[in-house]
């Protein structure tokens, strides 16, 4: 009986999203696949800058990979995507679940898109879903639709190696919150136990850390069989009506994200920017009273 292989995986923290992303490669060539990548943004004064993908360039560059995915776990509402700003630099096919069609049927009307807003998911190379797989060098990677959060989370499962998102975070942080439209806490609990049902020494690699109180440092790494023991929104069995209202009431007090307008608005189109006005400038809509 063959082993699993061992992703290699290499993270990238941005402290002013709290986002990880990461560099996934095949150990057995140079093949690799990039998850949630960051474009910063300054919204005080609407300026981009590509710091934390040029990290990631450089990592790709010095170490001869060859970049084969470039995948979202879903339409991220807290920082905005450089997936194509890295793909022109290094390649890759950009892949999302196929519910992003939800996702941009929902925020086209929100942001007044009007019709000539593509809610295909054609932005995208490549839609996944539930089942689906992919390769990276050798390695094989598997697709867990993993809703709740949005309606268009995925989890990526490569080798004994699982990128949730924001469906999961640290065991002493929980869960995502379920409150954006399309969100739904009981959906969340029953996509967690699909991944809860992964060999326990999985290792799960968090979207997101916010360090829990108590906590020194940043953390992102943890594994399927801690999540199930410790973690403090679903673990040691909590069962789904008790995670429901705890979800609900909590998600009731936060705020909205602070780059939830811009982010949307790009990552919806797959990391583009909205179309230059006529006088060739973009510009982002504010909905009034609206999210």
């Amino acid at each position: 009986m063959t082993s699993t292989p061992r992703a290699e995986v290499s993270a990238f923290f941005d402290e002013a999203t709290f986002t990880v992303s990461y560099v996934v490669k095949d150990p057995s060539s140079n093949a690799v696949a990039i998850v949630d990548s960051v474009l910063d943004f300054d919204y005080a004064s609407g300026r981009t800058d590509t710091r934390s993908a040029d990290a990631i360039i450089r990592h790709v560059q010095d170490n001869n990979l060859r970049v084969e995915w470039i995948l979202e776990s879903h339409v991220h509402a807290d920082h905005l995507s450089a997936a194509p700003y890295i793909q022109q630099r290094v390649g890759g096919k950009i892949g999302i679940g196929d519910n992003i069609t939800l996702v941009q049927n929902v925020f086209g009307k929100v942001f007044n898109e009007g019709t000539e807003f593509e809610r295909d998911g054609s932005q995208f190379d490549k839609l996944f879903r539930e089942g689906d797989s992919f390769t990276i060098g050798d390695m094989q990677g598997q697709v867990l639709h993993t809703p709740g959060h949005t309606p268009a989370c995925l989890t990526y499962v490569v080798g004994e190696a699982a990128f949730v998102g924001d469906t999961l975070f640290m065991p002493d942080f929980g869960t995502a919150r379920c409150d954006f439209p399309g969100g739904s806490a009981e959906t969340l609990y029953h996509s967690i136990q699909k991944i809860l049902v992964l060999p326990d020494d999985t290792r799960i690699f968090v979207g997101h850390d916010y360090k829990a109180p108590g906590r020194e440092d940043y953390a992102w790494e943890t594994t399927v069989g801690e999540q199930k023991r410790l973690n403090i929104h679903v673990g040691e069995g909590k069962p789904a009506e008790e995670f429901v209202r705890m979800r609900e009431e909590r998600d009731a007090t936060l705020a909205m994200p602070r780059l939830i307008i811009p982010s949307l608005q790009v990552n919806m189109r797959a990391g583009q920017m909205p179309p230059a006005d006529q006088d060739g400038n973009v510009y982002m809509k504010v909905p009034v009273d609206t999210l």
